[in-house]
């Protein structure tokens, strides 16, 4: 089978923390055809350092700087548009894959002829400690059943750009569910993995920390992008609420 090449999109804004750890988990991959694009978001600590120490490493590791700030949405997309392959993987600055991360996705990819896919994924705290994990996700997910809640983590998904169509990310709290929402519209499904390939850090700035602020995300969503009338917006959203708690309680 003809392996894929898979570009990787990292937006990074003041993760001198985290962002170490996150490149080196891409270097260590045991599936070796990717390119790394990392979105440097005008930061004003030493991480934009150190991923220059890292792309004299190694040459696939590409550096985008931002001449101002510009918010995790814009330099996602800027990444996206600068992508040079097919398959279209994101992985944020504080979190972690598993090293088979990319060759079991890649070949579930190819062997479903899926053009979107996702996986199971371990939380982690600030110090890399496991807490918790999300041990199963669904076969596969319409947009009708995200509408139900966000089911895809960012840092474990991936798209075929040659089967779906391209959609952006919006400058909203919760763009990362906006984005499957709008992804899901115009193309038919994504396809669960059921592999634990991710490590979801959890920590003091992830927007995951703040509930309040997540809660007023999704309802914006529903009332201000997605235009639904207030008694449908009600619905989905006591619904979303109602599986994000069954999520934390691992039910």
């Amino acid at each position: 089978m003809h392996k894929r090449e898979v570009s990787v999109i990292m937006p990074s804004y003041n993760s001198e923390r985290f962002i170490r750890k996150a490149i080196e988990s891409v270097l260590k991959q045991t599936y070796k055809e990717w390119e790394l694009i990392i979105i440097d978001d005008y930061s004003t600590d030493y991480s934009r350092s150190i991923i220059e120490e890292f792309c004299k490493i190694d040459t696939r590791i590409k550096l985008i700087i931002n001449s101002q700030n510009m918010g995790v949405a814009e330099s996602r997309n800027l990444g996206m548009k600068n992508a040079r392959f097919d398959y279209i993987s994101f992985l944020d600055s504080d979190d972690v894959w598993h090293e088979k991360k990319l060759e079991l996705q890649c070949a579930f990819m190819q062997d479903n002829n899926s053009a979107i896919s996702f996986t199971q994924y371990y939380r982690i705290n600030a110090n890399g400690s496991i807490i918790g994990s999300v041990n199963r996700v669904p076969d596969h997910v319409t947009y009708q059943k995200l509408l139900n809640g966000n089911v895809i983590a960012m840092s474990t998904s991936m798209f075929d750009a040659r089967l779906v169509d391209i959609v952006y990310f919006d400058k909203i709290g919760h763009e990362d569910y906006l984005f499957w929402l709008k992804m899901l519209k115009t193309n038919a499904l994504a396809k669960g993995l059921n592999h634990k390939l991710m490590f979801y850090r959890v920590h003091s700035s992830s927007l995951s920390s703040k509930k309040f602020t997540a809660v007023g995300y999704t309802w914006r969503i529903y009332r201000n992008k997605l235009k639904f009338n207030w008694l449908k917006s009600a619905y989905y959203f006591t619904v979303h609420e109602v599986n994000a708690i069954k999520k934390r309680l691992g039910l």
